[in-house]
């Protein structure tokens, strides 16, 4: 059948919303980090603070954008169609209860650190900074859940606005402790960043949730008809409750295993020790400023592209779950716009990563060695954009259907395998740090594989004969664009000066720009016209591979 969805807007237009808005706040998040690098640097204060706001960040993504919001928003959007009311009731039920949970475990968590034994009076830098963040916790796990209900209610702009607050409040916090310090921010001024994060957080919550009150749709006045919203409401929290505990337990798994990431490349600047089990660890004190500088700069493709498609499909999915036609289609469109983007993404930043990290980095704190160390990070993270981009959507489709636990425990399989891998990169070969960057590479990949599988087996259907031929379309764009912006790029002159770098990406990027669109348009392709936001039907149904047919009833 042809790729096009009804339920009015198609989900390629809020894609494109939410990549315009996301764009702005991901050159935010670059002008952030660009301040980070340069006033704090790779170092061990960069560490520490990196660890500070990994804690916050691993709640937020298991309760306001993990199992909370998967629950949610399928619920959620199937009761504002039946009865609006109460699903006004469902929105506040959630936000406050939420709200008072994670007030206690930031409670519980701070009484922990303070009961931890300390040297010379005092904690380790990478906990001192943790208490100061932690109440960051509920605030960004409230804006993110607001963030989803408003998303059930067609408002995609407020919550991809976020990053934006988040980004001012702390290039402000930077700029401020710089001062003070006289120069790069020391152990003695980091705080003052890590306050202006709880200041991000406060204006967070409260721009999100200010908009769903705006958002709700009145209550009935009359007594009988308040009873029954209520009634409902609670009966639907009650399921978002239970099908969210067993996802909360699994996917509490997967970010241990991201905690555990940062721990690794972090132990040194979380502990202070550089031995275990009394031998030398083989990662310094800034590993984990390395870590995270690469990570910022892979995430912004994947921010503003991949997660803006999943953010987009998701709630059409919801609606369309008991539509199985109109869902594949739904969901083959996400794929093909994901892979399109995701493949010459990765394949663009792989060959420029050095350019990329010097002019986004460097310059004061941040020289040419700290590019030579961040760039083999980049590239071990860059291979696998596409994936992770995948992932978003294929996790999403799991979502809608209310079959989370599926994704879930696919997750917790990879998690073994990471585990796995980061010891045996880490501890067993001379990658360093990048160790740890090409091990998530890799399981990406692998959890691309399963989740697809999992799909097919569910939906059928998928590997369309149009889906096949965007992929290999889309493969033969960026294998072309890489072979045009490589050979562009070693015919130009080497430079290390930040200046002869901005002259690399200012040339190369609109090279491979052109060339990536043009040759897509060229064969014909309608993903350029789905990442603009215009939606296309095709003349003619997909001629559907009859193995990929459904096994049975959808």
């Amino acid at each position: 059948m042809a790729e096009q969805s009804s339920s009015g807007r198609g989900f390629e237009r809020h894609a494109f919303t939410v990549t315009l808005i996301t764009i702005v706040s991901r050159f935010g998040g670059l002008i952030r980090e660009a301040s980070f690098s340069r006033f704090i640097g790779v170092s061990e204060s960069a560490s520490a603070l990196a660890f500070a706001m990994l804690v916050p960040n691993l709640f937020r993504r298991l309760f306001g954008e993990g199992a909370l919001s998967a629950a949610i928003v399928p619920e959620l959007a199937s009761l504002e169609d039946e009865d609006p009311a109460a699903g006004r009731r469902l929105a506040t039920l959630a936000l406050t209860r939420v709200s008072i949970l994670l007030v206690g475990i930031v409670l519980l968590g701070e009484l922990v650190l303070a009961l931890l034994p300390r040297e010379a009076g005092e904690l380790h830098l990478g906990l001192r900074t943790l208490m100061i963040t932690l109440p960051y916790m509920p605030l960004v796990c409230v804006a993110a859940l607001a963030g989803a209900v408003l998303q059930v209610r067609g408002r995609f702009g407020p919550a991809a606005s976020m990053p934006i607050v988040f980004n001012v409040c702390l290039v402000v916090g930077v700029g401020i402790a710089y001062l003070l310090a006289g120069g790069q921010i020391g152990p003695d001024r980091i705080n003052i960043v890590a306050f202006s994060l709880l200041a991000a957080g406060v204006a967070q919550a409260a721009w999100t949730v200010l908009m769903v009150r705006r958002s709700q749709p009145d209550l009935p006045q009359a007594g009988h008809d308040r009873d029954r919203a209520n009634h409902k409401a609670a009966r639907a929290f009650r399921r978002v409750i239970g099908q969210s505990l067993p996802m909360i337990l699994g996917l509490g798994v997967l970010q241990l295993n991201t905690f555990l990431d940062g721990l690794i490349a972090g132990w040194p600047a979380v502990t202070g020790m550089d031995t275990i089990f009394g031998h030398p660890y083989p990662l310094d004190a800034d590993s984990l400023a390395t870590l995270t500088y690469a990570q910022r700069l892979y995430e912004f493709p994947l921010g503003v592209f991949g997660i803006a498609v999943a953010t987009a499909i998701f709630p059409q999915l919801s609606r369309e779950v008991g539509k199985p036609d109109r869902f594949r289609a739904t969901l083959r469109k996400g794929l093909r716009l994901a892979f399109f983007i995701g493949v010459p993404a990765s394949v663009g930043i792989a060959l420029l990563r050095e350019p990329i990290v010097a002019v986004v980095y460097q310059g004061l704190a941040f020289d040419v060695a700290d590019v030579a160390r961040v760039s083999p990070v980049l590239l071990a993270y860059s291979v696998a954009i596409w994936s992770y981009s995948l992932n978003q959507v294929f996790t999403r489709a799991f979502y809608a259907r209310r079959e989370a636990m599926i994704a879930v425990w696919i997750a917790i399989g990879v998690v073994v395998l990471n585990l796995a891998l980061n010891i045996l990169l880490v501890f067993g070969t001379s990658l360093g740090v990048a160790g740890l960057a090409w091990s998530t590479a890799i399981c990406a990949i692998v959890q691309s594989l399963a989740l697809l599988f999992g799909l097919r087996l569910r939906l059928g259907g998928l590997f369309s004969i149009e889906v096949r031929r965007s992929v290999l379309r889309t493969l033969v764009v960026a294998i072309a664009m890489g072979v045009v912006v490589s050979l562009g790029f070693a015919a130009m002159p080497a430079a290390t000066s930040w200046a002869g770098r901005l002259l690399q990406l200012l040339v190369m990027v609109p090279v491979g720009a052109v060339s990536c669109i043009g040759l897509a348009a060229l064969l014909g392709m309608p993903e350029v016209r789905w990442a603009i936001g215009r939606s296309t039907t095709p003349a003619t149904p997909e001629d559907a591979d009859p193995m990929d047919r459904p096994p049975g009833n959808t």
